[in-house]
């Protein structure tokens, strides 16, 4: 049976470029120590490594009799495939999954829905990293418009910062959905690698971003 390390994921994704250390503005304007950059998750044993971390937290908290695993286009698709495989090769789950379309289909089977058929059944959705919660508000009300239900999230990423209060992204959709949002890797576990393995400097960076921008547990 397979086991998700985040210190292994981290170390990974530092070799492949995908996590980086340094000063990065960020779309909100703050000004952070380090960047994750999912679209670089291009190699085998980083998407290995990914969806064996996505399988063993469904196996966790997921009602696996009837799984339905969810990847929104276009990030999402190769997410949401490797993690199907995954739950079957080592939880001996079979596990249906399914992504969308960023335009409708009009011929052929047509419709903006690829993959299982997700009418009346609960959705585990997967995503990488989730900031504003927006693309994933939009996600739930696509399912919602095909008769599914969210029965929770996993992201790759939990940065753990305050939104537009004392909130995070994830924490609010937790709450206003009333489902699990589960993370892979936190900003925590960022910090304990570079506590372990970086410079003072780093860990004095990180610390101090998460104290002015991070929520409370």
């Amino acid at each position: 049976m397979s086991s998700f390390n985040p210190q292994q994921f981290i170390e990974v994704a530092l070799k492949n470029n995908v996590l980086r250390f340094g000063s990065f503005t960020l779309k909100s304007g703050r000004v952070s120590p380090y960047f994750f950059n999912a679209g670089l998750l291009a190699t085998g044993e980083l998407l290995s490594v990914l969806a064996t971390g996505y399988a063993d937290a469904l196996a966790a908290h997921a009602d696996t009799d009837d799984l339905v695993v969810f990847g929104a286009a276009y990030k999402g698709i190769p997410f949401v495939a490797a993690t199907a495989q995954a739950l079957w090769t080592h939880h001996n789950i079979n596990a249906n999954w399914g992504y969308n379309r960023k335009e409708a289909k009009d011929h052929g089977e047509g419709g903006m829905l690829v993959g299982a058929d997700l009418s009346g059944k609960s959705v585990w959705v997967i995503d990488d990293v989730m900031t504003a919660g927006t693309a994933m508000r939009e996600v739930v009300a696509l399912l919602d418009k095909a008769g599914a239900k969210v029965a929770g999230i996993i992201v790759a990423l939990d940065r753990k910062e305050k939104g537009q209060g004392d909130k995070s992204a994830i924490q609010e959709l937790a709450e206003s959905l009333q489902v699990p949002v589960l993370a892979l890797v936190t900003m925590d576990d960022i910090t304990d690698y570079v506590a372990k393995h970086g410079t003072a400097e780093q860990l004095a960076q990180m610390q101090t971003y998460r104290k002015q921008y991070g929520v409370s547990e």
